[in-house]
């Protein structure tokens, strides 16, 4: 029955009938790639820091290090999104190819990221590691678009806020849980990363790649159902020049309301890209008061940190079952609103923080922040774009993103140095400030009519 409405849509400028809904394991299939992918990304981010600082960066020089996520999301994302809107093979699909190419490249410089010798060839492995991330993710936040009806769609991302959650809690305990339940040593020779670090590492890439084999085979995808799909195909074979126009008329022509949830984002993100750049090394310097990076203590300091990173991804596991019937109730606004307010109390609040224990409670209001980041703004967005360019405006609309940590990247090196006296705690406060402006900006700027508000139902 699947297959005559398959061929029907792909015959006809609309689909024939509307997509039909999906049951709860056919979603989990289609967003459990998610969970490897973002394994990868909890990694680096509770790492990166560290394993700078073990290769000698200070702390100025994070920032600029931490520049290769931005600048490849904002070049490699629309690109892909461009690329996968055009794409179809008959066994392969539209987004599957982009997920599998992306999963292997990352899986392999997981592998040799902790084994890296010199900063400048951490700095070049994160680079070709984001670049590939961001061609399996950029996919997936259309997928949920391509696959679900509207009214499931924030079912959808609440899935994949899920597998997020998962996914990094796992990851951002590893090192933790290798040294105190399996013995693996933390301890860092001659000023080598330590085999937690490395171990975690490598099985950071083994799930990286499963998890997203697992989607690839478990998940078949819609045909094309727009009618000048071909005609697509023939204008974005004329070269780059034909696809770079098409990017820049979409950008032009963004639709309202992802304006509006551009300025969210934009001060949405940096909050967390500046937990993301300080969290760990101030855990382990402000509270278990490290004096070096080769101070027992901040190792130790490091892994309690990413237990804690560990546990807000837990409370966005969790939270991720409750956030579509809080959307229903309140509205997919309010509760992002709420969300992000919640998260900045809990940023804020770890500059008062006198023992490492306090840190969870903190992590509460981050991870309840982090569920609504993954979704909300995503089930907000999907219904005000054009089916057919689906996977260009979701890279598109990572620009904003982006554009705040590459800002933050070129110029808090300058702020730490000049204004905050390299205090890392600080840093992370700021970031708590910037999340209550978009938490105000998203309940005063995005307007939300009452049948957007309940498209949340299952």
């Amino acid at each position: 029955m699947s297959e005559v409405r398959q061929s029907k849509a792909a015959a006809n400028p609309m689909p024939i009938s509307p997509k039909p809904p999906l049951g709860f394991w056919q979603i989990f299939n289609m967003s459990f790639g998610f969970f490897g992918i973002q394994f990868g990304w909890d990694l680096q981010r509770a790492n990166m820091g560290p394993i700078y600082e073990f290769l000698h960066a200070s702390p100025d020089e994070i920032p600029m290090l931490f520049l290769a996520a931005p600048l490849t999301g904002l070049i490699v994302q629309p690109i892909i999104g461009y690329m996968s809107d055009r794409t179809w093979h008959p066994w392969w699909g539209r987004r599957r190819p982009y997920f599998f190419v992306g999963a292997v490249v990352s899986t392999i410089c997981l592998f040799f990221m902790p084994n890296s010798s010199t900063l400048w060839m951490a700095a070049g492995l994160l680079w070709i590691l984001d670049t590939a991330g961001n061609v399996a993710m950029e996919p997936f936040r259309a997928f949920v678009a391509d696959k679900l009806p509207e009214h499931q769609r924030t079912k959808g991302f609440a899935m994949q806020s899920l597998m997020i959650g998962l996914g990094g809690s796992i990851a951002s305990a590893l090192p933790w849980l290798l040294s105190n339940a399996f013995g693996v040593s933390r301890e860092s020779v001659d000023g080598q990363i330590p085999n937690s670090v490395k171990y975690a590492f490598y099985i950071g890439g083994a799930m990286f790649l499963l998890s997203v084999l697992y989607t690839i085979f478990s998940t078949k995808e819609y045909p094309p159902a727009d009618v000048g799909f071909k005609e697509k195909v023939k204008e974005s074979n004329k070269g780059f020049g034909a696809g770079l126009k098409e990017i820049l008329e979409a950008i032009t022509n963004m639709p309202s309301k992802m304006k509006q949830l551009a300025l969210v984002q934009f001060f949405t993100w940096p909050g967390l890209f500046l937990m993301w750049f300080y969290y760990s090394t101030a855990v382990a310097r402000n509270i278990f008061n490290a004096s070096s990076e080769t101070d027992p203590i901040y190792t130790k300091g490091v892994e309690f940190a990413g237990l804690t990173l560990s546990f807000y991804n837990v409370v966005a596991f969790c939270f991720a079952l409750l956030i579509p019937v809080i959307a229903f109730r309140l509205g997919r606004k309010l509760t992002h609103s709420l969300c992000l307010l919640c998260g900045a109390i809990g940023l804020i609040a770890v500059g008062f923080v006198s023992n490492p224990y306090m840190l969870y409670g903190c992590m509460v209001g981050v991870g309840i922040a982090w569920s609504s980041i993954l979704s909300m703004p995503y089930a907000m967005l999907a219904g005000s774009l054009p089916e057919e360019k689906i996977g260009l405006y979701m890279g598109i609309f990572n620009f904003f993103i982006v554009l705040p940590e590459i800002i933050a990247s070129f110029c808090f090196g300058w702020i730490m140095i000049n204004l905050l006296d390299n205090n890392r705690m600080l840093a992370v406060q700021i970031g708590g400030a910037l999340m209550i402006i978009a938490a105000l900006l998203c309940y005063y700027v995005v307007k939300e009519t009452k049948a957007e508000s309940i498209a949340t139902t299952t």
